[in-house]
């Protein structure tokens, strides 16, 4: 088992080279010599089941690996109960579309913690979670893994142990540790190789070897705040903020990782996807001599 990397919806590029439908994703990232796409739902599950049926085909075609990315206003951990079960419902449109795309996995956003002590925040997260996965296996979508995605503002539940704490909820839940937004989050606190390994570690500590393996992943370089964190996702290009995927790379071979990494650079998030394979081919060419 290897890794795979695609990009989260389309680089400028994909226009650039005159591609112009979804359909024409899979063959667009073949051509980028990638091997996984995550298709964006952030702003509402718009796509209809023939579209994503047919998606879904082109994609088994070219050994492409399709994700989903629920809506951002899904909030697990919302103070009022209506958004709580509304969150749910999204999460479900999510998983209803991804089952016809050919999908395993929806990343999900937890919420905020602005009105409330994290405490709080994540007992209300962990219930809602729990309700969700109860709410796929009734409607026959118990085969979608939801992972829940480390956060990059300070204000957002989402921190390393709080995503790995809902994930505690049921092992079919996987995390999505976004590297960028973790960096953000710490202002800057991902510098040394012990840090990137304590993720590994924690995840392994928390979640067992297998599902540390199989993590699903987002990785883009993002400007932050000395106060709030995440600010703007930036390209491979920046030579400011971080954080760097050498490290990851090499604990993917270290520790026989096979995860999906998805990258979230702005507008060039397909090459920079196709810079991480070839820093993790690398590496893996390293071990075996």
């Amino acid at each position: 088992m290897t890794a795979l990397f695609g990009p989260a919806g389309n680089s400028e590029s994909f226009t650039a080279m005159g591609y112009k439908s979804f359909a024409e994703v899979p063959a667009y990232i073949e051509r980028m010599g990638l091997d996984a796409y995550e298709y964006q739902c952030g702003h509402g599950v718009r796509i209809s089941d023939a579209s994503a049926a047919q998606l879904g085909e082109r994609a088994r075609e070219k050994n492409v690996t399709l994700s989903l990315h629920a809506p951002y206003y899904i909030s697990l951990s919302s103070l009022e109960e209506e958004k709580r079960d509304n969150s749910i419902r999204y999460i479900l449109q999510s998983a209803k579309a991804a089952k016809a795309m050919g999908a395993g996995r929806i990343v999900v956003h937890s919420g905020s913690c602005g009105k409330m002590s994290r405490e709080e925040a994540l007992a209300l997260a962990m219930d809602t979670m729990g309700r969700a996965v109860a709410a796929l296996d009734e409607a026959g979508y118990g085969d979608i893994h939801i992972c829940p995605e480390t956060m990059g503002k300070v204000n957002q539940l989402g921190t390393l142990d709080e995503v790995l704490a809902l994930c505690g909820l049921d092992e079919r839940l996987i995390p999505c540790i976004d590297f960028g937004h973790l960096n953000a989050r710490t202002f800057g606190g991902l510098k040394t190789f012990g840090d990137y390994e304590a993720i590994f570690d924690a995840m392994e500590d928390k979640l067992g070897e297998e599902r540390m393996r199989r993590f699903h992943a987002h990785f883009s370089k993002i400007e932050y705040t000395e106060k709030g964190g995440e600010k703007a996702h930036l390209t491979f290009e920046d030579k400011i903020f971080g954080p760097d995927f050498t490290p990851v790379a090499e604990l993917l071979v270290r520790k026989n990782c096979a995860p999906t990494i998805i990258c979230e650079s702005a507008g060039t998030q397909a090459e920079d996807a196709g810079t991480m394979k070839r820093i993790y081919e690398a590496a893996l060419m390293t071990k075996e001599n």
